[in-house]
């Protein structure tokens, strides 16, 4: 087994590498690309581009681990893919257009030098965002031709589990903290089946073996596989100046959103101290 070690995300959770008395996991995008890039295009297709403006948030917000977010990845290259999007849609077996994505070559290959470049030029511990099976599938299952999503079980989401975790292994020579599946709904009235984290055994098989934490976003909290330690979030309120309880939690993890001014952001980031 060949892969690059780095600090877990369970080790930055009991010992933050801020100095925080909590750690915190920060996703800026929305936030930073409105202060930083000011209404410019992400730059998804260039991977030092986009690390040199992902390092400057880095650098304002200073969050104990690199979000890397691979789902907003894989949506900019899939949109407009034509060629991909008629791969997908070759047969309506539940799952085919997920496992077809994922096995995608050309899309694989952009993937993984993306995540290379942002792993080497990382300051923090790379945490690596996706989808979670179930809701991988959701977004996936209207290629085939399915209008309903009400079938789907949590069966269907362990096998889709199975080409996530062979997915997963093209990242084994990168230095990765720790992998989040994102089971949160993110459309109001959106299709939403809720699959609790311990139905995913395929992915945390290879987290185990490349020494990963696992972890997995719901409605309520974070939830780390096989720990103790849970994460809570921290609501947008709070990031508008709002004096509010956070909640009692081993760890934070925030979503900063975009309508609120900087100097409420870097209050408020002072305040973890």
């Amino acid at each position: 087994m060949t892969t690059s070690t780095s600090t877990s995300l369970i080790s930055i959770v009991a010992a933050p590498p801020s100095g925080r008395a909590k750690a915190v996991v920060l996703d800026h995008h929305d936030y930073a690309s409105s202060v930083i890039l000011r209404g410019r295009t992400v730059p998804w297709d260039n991977a030092v581009e986009y690390c040199a403006y992902f390092s400057q948030a880095q650098g304002l917000l200073r969050p104990d681990t690199a979000l890397l977010d691979l789902g907003r990845l894989y949506d900019h290259l899939a949109t407009g893919n034509t060629r991909l999007e008629a791969a997908m849609a070759g047969r309506s077996r539940t799952g085919y257009a997920l496992r077809t994505l994922l096995a995608d070559e050309g899309t694989t290959k952009s993937v993984q030098e993306f995540a290379t470049v942002f792993a080497q030029t990382a300051r923090e511990p790379v945490v690596l965002r996706i989808p979670s099976p179930m809701n991988w599938l959701l977004a996936t299952h209207a290629f085939g031709g399915a209008a309903y999503v009400a079938e789907l079980s949590a069966d269907d989401a362990e096998n889709a589990s199975m080409y996530v975790s062979d997915w997963l292994r093209s990242f084994t020579k990168l230095p990765i903290s720790g992998v989040l599946l994102d089971d949160r709904c993110h459309k109001e009235g959106g299709a939403h089946v809720s699959v609790p984290l311990e139905t995913y055994t395929p992915i945390a098989n290879v987290t185990g073996n490349y020494r990963w934490t696992l972890g997995q976003l719901d409605g309520r909290q974070v939830k780390l596989h096989a720990e103790t330690a849970e994460g809570g979030y921290i609501p947008d309120a709070f990031w508008h100046g709002a004096q509010i309880a956070l909640p009692d939690t081993d760890f934070f993890y925030a979503e900063v959103p975009v309508s609120a001014r900087p100097e409420d952001v870097l209050a408020r980031l002072e305040s973890f101290k």
